[in-house]
């Protein structure tokens, strides 16, 4: 089994670090080099309401000034699944070459539009632009309440017409850009009549010291002040405490419980054998109820266990980085796909071990076992958002190259994986003989039965990342930049750690109060880490300004498939950790 394994690994690193090393190269050989003079690259792309990070409308939804015709840039799937819709624009910018007071457009804006710009006022509506592929946002108005007016007049609403662009450049390359809206130059909206306005901009350059490789950094700056790294670190020494912790109990218990039956063994009759774990010798590795979902189970989530290790190693290693338009969801659906090879692979080779016939329906599961409900969940969001004309919306030919490429890659990966695990399965040998008919099993305590052990088993895990979780969720809900995969990597490798040594822990509980069905409790022990998760998220969107139908379809749907996602790969690292630990005790009997 080493060798296709090896084989499949080696076509998959093949097929990721040619793309890795291409994407790299393209980016360091076009160095956004300017003349002055030279016209830069501008995009308008979305609006939103501040509180509400996926709830997005194209710019020219409210009523601005737009070019005839309006040109959209053709974009990537990347960028069409995080909601970008860039476009032309009226602005004009020329490298090093100032403008004060240019007029944009003008304007004379109805009723309609003036109630349609006073409610994206009151929701603190943002725009977002991009210069030389530098994300930058500015409000389009501003909300006051008028205090000061006896018996309370109720707020005020004034529009921003001019907006101030600082532009720092180092050389002949764009360093930093920043928008501003002029409070001094806002027009009063407040009243349901037609308005006339003036829209004008002014382009600001100024001379930098910072060099063009570290323009992004500032984006990252909210993340590394000593307040987050203090985060960081207390985070990561908790979950080293913890599994210091761990270590030193399952030692104790290995030496004062498992090492003394080890012993007693062989040295007592028959007759008292047959106590604890060690009278499950002929049950311990009989095939599991629903044996094929169950190693599905374990096949899609050595999968995703593998895609997030890559996308952890693209992020280490630079490919991937803060406002890399759609770069991550580019990799991920890539990946994915590519990765598809190791779910038919894992669930084959597992499933053959157990049994001659079959195998192609334990594949056809693991196929879309994660696919399906996130195709499900991302259907009826896609309704939604369609239905508010949101640009996080998929358009009908983003969805045809989703399926294409899961159809004519991800599937085909899948078979070929599932074929070679079947092609060189090898027959399980077990430590002991398996017995024909089951042992009973005693009804056990409520503290060892299924719901509690996966309490425990997903709240020692969850404890030590709950910190770490605050800062991912605030990244991903909200307008803080993580940008420490390196803290993450380093904090994923420990709960790894901790999911391991409470699985085996777990086990030996269940195993020595004579349970032998330890195949599934494994799995839903490891995998409850995820539960815990989903519910932090709750408490986490209870504890925000997110707000509306909308948004809060999104956070639920997504943190919804995301969070399943965890629970597979914790649940098969689960199983192959308790797999290991079970066939490791029993060959040890069989040696005594």
């Amino acid at each position: 089994m080493a060798k296709p394994r090896h084989f499949i690994l080696i076509v998959l690193l093949l097929l990721i670090f040619p793309c890795a090393t291409l994407q790299i190269s393209s980016a360091s050989s076009f160095e956004h080099l300017y003349d002055v003079g030279d016209v830069v690259p501008f995009f308008v792309n979305k609006v939103g309401p501040f509180n509400n990070p996926s709830e997005t409308y194209e710019f020219y939804d409210l009523p601005f000034c737009n070019p005839v015709p309006i040109v959209r840039k053709k974009e990537s799937l990347g960028e069409v699944l995080n909601g970008d819709r860039l476009s032309s624009a009226l602005y004009d910018f020329k490298f090093r070459e100032e403008k004060i007071d240019k007029t944009l457009c003008e304007k004379e804006l109805t009723i309609d539009q003036v109630a349609i710009l006073k409610q994206a006022i009151r929701r603190d509506f943002y725009f977002q632009f991009y210069l030389d592929d530098l994300p930058f946002w500015g409000f389009i108005g501003k909300l006051e309440e008028d205090g000061w007016t006896p018996g309370g007049g109720g707020p005020n609403y004034y529009l921003f017409t001019h907006v101030q662009f600082d532009i720092l450049y180092n050389g002949n390359q764009i360093i930093q850009v920043n928008a501003f809206g002029d409070p001094n130059r806002a027009v009063d909206i407040t009243k349901d009549v037609g308005v006339d306005v003036k829209f004008t901009y002014s382009v600001i350059w100024n001379a930098t010291r910072v060099r063009f490789e570290d323009r992004m950094v500032r984006y990252s700056r909210a993340s590394l002040t000593p307040v987050h790294r203090q985060v960081h670190w207390f985070s990561f020494v908790n979950s080293i405490a913890i599994i210091l912790l761990l270590v030193g109990l399952l030692a104790l218990l290995y030496m004062r419980h498992l090492g003394s039956d080890l012993k007693k063994h062989s040295n007592v009759n028959d007759e008292d054998k047959e106590v604890g774990w060690k009278s499950l010798d002929g049950d311990g590795f009989r095939p599991p109820s629903n044996s094929a979902l169950l190693f599905a189970v374990v096949g899609t989530g050595t999968q995703l266990l593998i895609l997030l290790c890559v996308l952890l190693f693209l992020a280490l290693i630079g490919t991937l980085y803060p406002y890399n338009r759609g770069g991550l969801l580019n990799w991920l659906v890539l990946l994915y796909a590519l990765s598809s090879v190791f779910a038919g692979y894992t669930a084959a080779s597992f499933y053959g071990q157990y049994a001659e016939n079959g195998w192609e329906r334990t594949v056809s599961l693991a196929g879309i076992l994660y696919t399906g409900p996130v195709f499900v969940a991302a259907s009826i969001l896609n309704i939604v958002t369609i239905s508010y004309r949101a640009t996080t919306g998929l358009p009908f030919g983003s969805i045809v190259v989703i399926l294409v490429l899961f159809t004519f890659l991800a599937i085909p990966l899948l078979a070929f994986g599932g074929v070679v695990g079947h092609r060189f399965r090898s027959k399980f040998q077990s430590p002991s003989g398996t017995k024909r008919h089951s042992r009973d099993i005693q009804l056990p305590a409520w503290y060892r039965r299924t719901p509690f052990l996966m309490f425990l088993g997903g709240f020692v895990p969850f404890s030590a990342i709950i910190l770490q979780l605050h800062q991912v969720y605030a990244s991903m809900w909200g307008y803080k930049i993580y940008t420490l995969p390196s803290i993450l990597f380093a904090t994923f490798i420990p709960l790894v750690v901790i999911i391991a040594l409470v699985s085996i822990g777990l086990t030996y509980i269940q195993l020595s109060v004579e349970d032998h069905e330890w195949w599934w409790r494994s799995v839903l022990c490891g995998g409850s880490t995820a539960i815990f998760m989903f519910g932090y998220c709750i408490y986490f969107y209870a504890r925000s300004n997110m707000s509306g139908f909308l948004q809060l379809s999104f956070f639920i749907g997504y943190n919804a498939c995301l969070c399943y996602g965890f629970f597979l790969i914790f649940g098969a690292i689960s199983f192959r950790v308790s797999f290991l630990f079970v066939r490791l005790m029993y060959h040890d009997v069989k040696r005594e």
